[in-house]
């Protein structure tokens, strides 16, 4: 399943970027911590860091973010951040989002 989502994503965020890639991520420094001095994550952010990570086809970061937050939480958190990189694209052409989801998959217009 994640590897389709890895695929989409990465042409989603290669379009949307229009450039190259940023190496490093930037985190938080307002974040809550855990005990033992450990940063606990939120479903957005383990969300975009294995988006990204996955564009990026960084099998360490991928597994790294995988593993901050439930495999449901992942997956909400890649949906909603789907959801807004498609409505910011759509914007950004001036086109319906139905449009854009289609034609980052690769499918006729309808």
């Amino acid at each position: 399943m994640f590897d389709s989502v890895r695929g989409i994503w990465g042409r989603l965020l290669g379009a949307a970027r229009g450039g190259p890639r940023a190496g490093g991520e930037e985190r938080s420094a307002g974040a809550p911590r855990q005990s033992g001095g450990k940063r606990t994550h939120n479903l957005f952010e383990a969300a975009a860091a294995y988006v990204s990570a996955c564009a990026e086809d960084d099998q360490d970061r991928i597994e790294e973010a995988a593993g901050w937050v439930s495999p449901e939480a992942l997956s909400f958190g890649v949906n909603e951040l789907a959801c807004r990189a498609v409505i910011a694209l759509a914007r950004e052409r001036d086109e319906s989002p139905r449009t854009v989801a289609r034609a980052l998959l690769g499918l006729p217009s309808a």
